[in-house]
């Protein structure tokens, strides 16, 4: 099968030439035809790079808007708009299985779905299909997790602004809240969005104006109160393999790998909850993303859990802590050709073996106009500080952050004491990056 069109072919893609690519320098790794043959759904050039320094042969599913990039560089590539799925996923499957394809990993949200559709075809497991859904319909996730007896907060679905009223009082009415007194927040999210997209804590009745009606329908969620935290986990065989605990500084702002001693005292408490998670969902390979409170009374409750690569870099940051590829241990517990024995010498122990600390902090304007990107002292200056994705503004009036919102960039930080580590997170909220 072409991977790319012969219009492709014929066009100057010479602008899109990357000559840090080993497709462009020759230095590939050789990929081993005894291992699998791995479709990457989504674009993630840090991926590319990753599929490219290992052994296994990779083809990137991406919309057509990557194909002269594909294409300057040397990269196998299927052109596919990942719109919702229709009566079109089978063909995508079917060209994927004709090309020897063994099994399609996702990269983002919007692929998960996709990758179950997929697979379901590539394994003939017609089971996986529904599998994917659960892991992005939030509210099918945690009615799966209840039957599994896995403790989740107070939960319902709103389609229309008076459920959402409705279930604020009846949340506080449970509460033995007496009039006066000040509500207890609650949470909205979109269905089948990731991370923080569309989420917005309701503190009180008329925040819920705020919501545009596009938004419904909406998952709503008692506010819980507790430490909130993040684990990556890869699984093979039904077994994890690597257990990451990524420790939020603040949700949304900031996070860093390894967590902290507190965090990690947790461990076996945590890894005996992702053990009931692989049991409820049926997961027998792949990497999931779960998030996490645990209350004060030592109360663990399940936020929600995604199956592809978290967002904020955290593949970057387990990769600068440990020294290993995320990506290419991705590849590996979804190859249905890797042995045990290959899983797991591929992965360091957990905590012990990491080099260091490293963290990052999304930054979000905190004036209304800006003219400039001023990089502050307290920051480039500092030894952990390594580098920084922020770009100057490009309008000078900030949009209004009516949800949680998207940060404008991120900045990397890596040393030796996660409490140092912790504290510089948290200072970076009190600068301005936009003047």
């Amino acid at each position: 099968m072409s991977i790319t069109s012969e219009t492709q072919l014929s066009k100057d893609v010479s602008g899109w030439l990357d000559p840090t690519l080993d497709s462009v320098r020759g230095t590939e790794t050789p990929k081993d035809p005894n291992k699998g043959y791995i479709a990457l759904l989504g674009w993630s050039l840090n991926a590319v790079k990753a599929a490219q320094k290992f052994d296994r042969r990779y083809i990137v599913v991406a919309p057509n808007w990557a194909a002269d990039f594909c294409t300057a560089n040397k990269i196998p590539f299927i052109p596919w708009d990942f719109t919702r799925l229709n009566d079109r996923s089978h063909d995508i499957a079917e060209k994927l299985k004709a090309e020897g394809v063994d099994i399609a990993l996702p990269l983002f949200e919007e692929t998960v779905e996709w990758s179950g559709a997929i697979n379901s075809v590539l394994l003939d497991s017609p089971h996986m299909y529904g599998q994917s859904i659960l892991f992005r319909d939030k509210s099918l996730m945690k009615r799966r997790a209840q039957l599994g007896g896995i403790r989740v907060g107070i939960f319902e679905e709103a389609y229309k602004k008076e459920d959402i009223v409705r279930f604020m009082k009846r949340v506080n009415q449970t509460l033995l809240h007496l009039d006066g007194d000040p509500d207890d927040p609650i949470h909205v999210k979109a269905f089948d969005k990731a991370g923080c997209l569309g989420h917005r804590m309701i503190r009180k009745i008329e925040d819920i104006d705020a919501i545009p009606a596009e938004e419904y329908p909406l998952l709503m969620e008692s506010h819980l109160d507790g430490w909130e935290f993040a684990v990556e986990a890869w699984i093979h065989d039904g077994k994890i393999k690597f257990l990451n605990i990524s420790e939020y500084v603040t949700l949304g702002y900031s996070v860093f790998v390894p967590a902290t001693k507190e965090l990690e005292s947790w461990r076996n408490a945590i890894t005996k909850q992702i053990e009931l998670l692989i049991k409820t969902f049926d997961i027998k390979f792949g990497f999931i993303h779960p998030e996490y409170f645990v209350t004060a009374d030592g109360a663990m409750y399940f936020g929600e859990v995604a199956y592809r690569p978290p967002g904020f870099k955290a593949f970057e940051l387990i990769e600068r802590a440990y020294g290993f590829s995320a990506y290419q241990a991705s590849m590996l517990v979804f190859d249905p050709k890797s042995t045990k024995e290959e899983v797991d010498n591929f992965f360091p122990r957990e905590v012990v073996d990491a080099k260091g600390y490293a963290g990052c902090f999304g930054v979000y304007p905190k004036r209304r106009v800006v003219s400039r990107l001023e990089m502050p002292k307290e920051t480039i200056e500092h030894p952990y500080f390594e580098s920084h994705e922020l770009v100057p503004p490009t309008e000078e009036t900030v949009p209004e952050r009516s949800a949680f919102g998207t940060h404008w960039g991120l900045i990397f930080f890596f040393g030796d004491d996660p409490i140092k580590m912790r504290d510089l997170l948290k200072a970076q909220e009190d600068l301005d990056f936009y003047v």
